[in-house]
């Protein structure tokens, strides 16, 4: 569990609230769903509009990374290719088939695989490198969704706001529904940019960051693999990998 973004979220949010409360004002000033309904509704419309499918379905998928972090454990990561590396001397680049089938990250078993077929190390990089660059362009081409109900957020609020003005100005006759109206306009206003900038924007870059540890956990791989199947010391690539720790 990410401690970080429940603290982060209870911070701001209390912020909010409570410097509303501090000025004078009421929790119940700032519930509207008429409000909420027409800011959260319309965010999520307008984001998902532009949002291809499989960029929709990936961005729902990564949204767990915000609470629970993704095991890309570096020092780990260092210790198992020191390890292929010792066996790859003792027994040869074939004796890490065993180590390959019982591999559980698909990154590390395919270039382990590759080693084990004999691949020479430019191909290794280049084909381990295309398939890490494919896959953080497709991660951060999700991420834009995020990123995109930040940007919307504020202008539908503002959208809220105009609405709530023509309802004050469609019964100006009626002193009773003005304050409603006045309401919806305010509170639709502090709905947009709170969201956008307390919760959207935030999700979007703490995935994006998630996204480039991810990036750098494989390139720690790829030098790594082509290192063993260089042939090189196991002492000497520990020490060469010891930068990304």
């Amino acid at each position: 569990m990410d401690i970080l973004t429940i603290l982060g979220v209870i911070i701001g949010f209390t912020a909010l609230i409570g410097g509303n409360f501090l000025e004078g004002g009421s929790l119940l000033a700032l519930v509207n769903p008429a409000a909420a309904l027409i800011v959260v509704g319309g965010t999520l419309g307008a984001a998902i509009l532009q949002t291809p499918f499989d960029s929709f379905k990936r961005a729902i998928l990564l949204f767990k990374w915000i609470f629970k972090t993704p095991p890309w454990h570096f020092k780990k990561g260092v210790k198992s290719i020191v390890g292929w590396a010792m066996i790859a001397r003792k027994k040869g680049l074939l004796g890490l088939e065993q180590t390959a089938n019982k591999e559980k990250n698909s990154f590390s078993k395919k270039g382990l695989m590759l080693l084990v077929d004999g691949t020479e190390p430019d191909i290794i990089r280049h084909v381990l490198e295309t398939e890490l660059i494919v896959k953080e362009q497709r991660d951060l081409d999700a991420v834009q969704f995020y990123e995109s109900m930040g940007g919307y957020a504020p202008t539908i609020g503002i959208i809220g706001a105009v609405l709530g003005l023509i309802h004050v100005m469609q019964n100006l006759s009626d002193p009773s529904k003005l304050g409603e109206g006045i309401a919806v306009a305010f509170v639709a206003t502090i709905y947009g940019v709170a969201l956008a900038n307390l919760f959207f924007i935030p999700v979007g870059n703490k995935i994006k960051a998630y996204i480039k540890r991810e990036s750098q956990y494989k390139s720690l791989i790829i030098e790594g693999i082509v290192a063993v199947a260089d042939g090189e010391n196991p002492k000497a690539i520990e020490s060469k990998l010891s930068g990304y720790l």
